[in-house]
C-alpha cells in the first residue's frame, strides 16, 4: 500500500461490545470470565497457562459439539467484579494495581499458582463481595 495522497474514511471500533471465536468443546455463561488462548480462541476462565483475560462474557454460547470457531461468542472488556480465591491467595487491597490471576470462569487470585494460573487482568479494587478487576487484553499481556 502506498501513503495516502489525500484524505480517507477510516473505518473506527465504537463501544466496548466485542465478539470472538470460540474454541471447540467450550462454552461461555453470562457474566463468565472470558480468556483468549495462544490460537486466539475463547474459551472459559479456567487454571491453565498460556491463556489471557479479555473481559466478561455478555451472552451464553456453547460450543461443545462444534469445532475451532463454529461459534462466536460476545465479551465486553472493562471492569467486573468476580469471586476472590481464599487463604494465600486471597487478594486485598494491598494487591490493587497488581495482576489477578484466573481460578475459573468466576474466581480470581493473588498469584500465579506456581505458573499453572494466567492473568485475568488488573486488581482495580477489593471489597467485601470480590475482586474488581479491569480487563484489557493488551495491558494484561503487556504486564
Amino acid at each position: 500500500m502506498t501513503a495516502l495522497t489525500k484524505g480517507r474514511n477510516t473505518p473506527e471500533s465504537v463501544g466496548d461490545n466485542r465478539v470472538g471465536p470460540l474454541a471447540a468443546a467450550e462454552r461461555l455463561f453470562v457474566g463468565a470470565i472470558a480468556m483468549r488462548n495462544a490460537a486466539g480462541l475463547l474459551v472459559a476462565g479456567q487454571t491453565a497457562a498460556g491463556l489471557v483475560g479479555i473481559g466478561c462474557a455478555t451472552a451464553e454460547t456453547d460450543n461443545r459439539l462444534g469445532a475451532d470457531s463454529d461459534l462466536a461468542a460476545p465479551y465486553k472488556p472493562g471492569t467486573f467484579r468476580y469471586a476472590n480465591s481464599a487463604a494465600g491467595d486471597e487478594v486485598t487491597a494491598a494487591d490493587i494495581g497488581s495482576l489477578a490471576y484466573v481460578v475459573d470462569d468466576q474466581t480470581v487470585a493473588k498469584t500465579n499458582g506456581g505458573a499453572t494460573r494466567s492473568p485475568a487482568g488488573f486488581i482495580d479494587n477489593v471489597d467485601a463481595q470480590g475482586v474488581w478487576v479491569r480487563f484489557d487484553e493488551a495491558l494484561t499481556n503487556a504486564g
